[in-house]
């Protein structure tokens, strides 16, 4: 996820929703730019979710995130998508 907010504010957050996972702090916004997430004006990014797995590869793109159940979402994609399980 590309946020406009502070490492101290995204680590408050991921925490809040039980998630041990990296969120880019992007103050700037020239990451959000480059992603095309920066919205009109420039003061904050749309609320998308880019899942890149470990190879630098973007899984999956969520352009409909949905604060209310952003939590069990992020959860349900993250083990869709098998980040996270051992290779068997």
């Amino acid at each position: 996820m590309v946020s406009l907010d502070s490492p101290e504010r995204n680590r408050e957050f991921a925490k809040s929703i039980g998630a041990n996972l990296t969120l880019l702090s992007d103050p700037d916004g020239k990451i959000a730019g480059a992603y095309g997430v920066l919205a009109p004006g420039g003061d904050h990014a749309r609320r998308w979710s880019f899942y890149i797995d470990p190879s630098g590869v973007i899984r999956r793109i969520d352009r409909d995130v949905r604060p209310g159940s952003y939590g069990s979402d992020l959860l349900r994609t993250l083990d869709e998508l098998g980040f996270g399980k051992e290779s068997q």
